[in-house]
């Protein structure tokens, strides 16, 4: 039985974890968690991952548990090749890690990766004109929505450079015929923008399933509100990264209990 050795943001650290990696391992598990709250799941077949602060070594979840079951203590640690580090009973998704290592292998500060297979979220993917300027939450975003088309499965790691490729300077890339995959500096940055690109992609199914003409803003609010949304990301992921994730921390805490922390 693991002895505790030290304290971390999230509380006691199991003497076989360093506190920057314990950290990690309970907002990755957190995350698991919101996404299952918030209806995001597609049983084991999307996946979050989480590089561990200073290292090339990245935590992703174990393939066969259901993101509702995932714990701080049963993620996987692997290397950027994909490589297994410590034991597990479970083994990892190759497609998920092919995708996953594209991002965090071209980019020293993109840590944190997101991808789900939503109803919405492939609603979307699945229309030529992608997400549509048709309201707020979308014009907000729409600048750092990015596209790569689909491929099949994911085992190919030379798509990798094309998914990068693909990424550029953008958070959120839509998956054509896929699904959606946003990144971040943080595991906290990746989740708001899943979160507001989510809440768009639904938006967009409903009002498409209205079947009546569409209220476009005019061309030119909508140029006005895609660059004030492009101009004040930086500051908003700083909230993000505070306020807001410390938020959800307690709403999970509240909602789902602090199992996920064991």
């Amino acid at each position: 039985m693991s002895t505790t050795t030290s304290l971390g943001h999230h509380g006691p650290v199991p003497g076989e974890f360093s506190a920057v990696e314990w950290d990690a391992r309970c907002d990755l598990a957190a995350c698991y968690r919101l996404v299952d709250h918030y209806g995001w799941t597609d049983l084991f077949g999307t996946h979050l991952s989480l590089r561990i602060p200073g290292t090339e070594h990245f935590l992703l979840n174990p393939y066969g548990m259901l993101f509702g079951e995932i714990t701080a203590s049963s993620l996987i640690k692997v290397d950027q090749d994909g490589n297994t580090l410590g034991e597990s009973e479970f083994p990892i998704n190759p497609a998920g890690f092919t995708i996953h290592s594209a991002v965090h292998m071209s980019s020293d500060v993109m840590n944190a990766v997101m991808h789900t297979h939503t109803r919405a979220g492939n609603a979307v993917a699945c229309m030529k004109e992608g997400l549509l300027p048709s309201n707020q939450k979308a014009l907000l975003i729409h600048a750092m929505v990015a596209y790569h088309d689909y491929e099949s499965v994911a085992l190919d790691h030379s798509e990798r450079a094309r998914i990068v490729e693909d990424l550029g300077e953008a958070r959120i890339l839509v998956l054509r015929n896929h699904g959606l995959l946003t990144v971040g500096e943080t595991i906290a940055e990746a989740f708001f923008w899943m979160y507001r690109m989510e809440t768009a992609c639904q938006y967009q199914v409903d009002i498409l399933s209205m079947g009546q003409e569409i209220q476009y803003p005019n061309q030119e609010t909508i140029d006005y509100t895609i660059d004030f949304g492009k101009r004040v990301q930086g500051n908003r992921r700083v909230e993000m990264e505070t306020r807001q994730w410390a938020a959800m921390i307690r709403q999970l805490e509240r909602e789902v209990g602090t199992d996920w922390r064991s």
